[in-house]
């Protein structure tokens, strides 16, 4: 089966979950865009949207979807985001994107959150993917050295890297820069992710721990939901 109809299928089933006169976090990524066009595809009156990046804020616009903010906003129903790896618990690496700061910010204010993945983004131990973190671009070096020490205190050997593309660095809708650690198995997330957090210059990481109310796993057959 083809990987983006598993991704439609997890957004068409959690456009499912939206009702009339919510606010509706919108998520980053491929996953969450089948998400966006499904929702606006069932014309929902009273529906507001927050986005949470620049692009995503770009197609709902396009789709005819009215945009709120954080500050208009500080209270949301539901949000739907999709996730670079799912885990055991719903634990969930996020940031492939390079939204992960203002995704966090929108999933922290939600009451409720549904991650929506194709099927290989189940995993049984979380770290086969790259680790993004978000660092201030001011003495990003530094920074990249002291994530290196931390990673090492976790049996991590390989350094972080900048994140680059063809035009340079990478940056974020916030200006920021993403370090991704290529951890391989990150046997204890919730002590690696306090570790992270203390880091002068750490803005955010992509450990999403116990934020997820429920997830729906697109798979060949149809979807398949999780709980935590």
């Amino acid at each position: 089966m083809n990987t983006e109809i598993q991704k439609r299928r997890a957004g068409e089933a959690a456009a499912q979950h939206v009702e009339v006169g919510m606010v509706v976090g919108l998520g980053t990524g491929s996953t969450a865009a089948w998400f966006v066009k499904a929702l606006a595809a069932r014309g929902l009156h009273d529906l507001r949207c927050v986005p949470t990046s620049e692009k995503t804020a770009d197609l709902a616009r396009d789709l005819g979807l009215t945009l709120s903010t954080l500050e208009d906003t500080p209270r949301i129903d539901l949000t739907v985001d999709g996730a670079d790896e799912v885990g055991p618990g719903l634990a969930l690496i996020k940031g492939g994107g390079a939204a992960l700061l203002r995704e966090k910010l929108v999933w922290e204010a939600s009451a409720r959150c549904i991650v929506i993945a194709d099927h290989a983004k189940v995993v049984p131990v979380l770290g086969a993917f790259p680790l993004p973190i978000e660092v201030v671009a001011f003495g990003h070096k530094t920074t990249g050295n002291r994530i290196a020490d931390v990673l090492a205190d976790h049996d991590i050997a390989a350094p972080a890297r900048v994140r680059q593309a063809d035009r340079g660095l990478v940056r974020t809708d916030g200006g920021n820069l993403i370090y991704d650690a290529a951890c391989k198995a990150i046997h204890d997330p919730a002590r690696l992710a306090d570790d992270l957090k203390l880091i002068t210059g750490v803005v955010e990481h992509g450990l999403f721990l116990d934020l997820a109310d429920l997830a729906i796993i697109g798979t060949d057959d149809g979807v398949e939901t999780i709980n935590p």
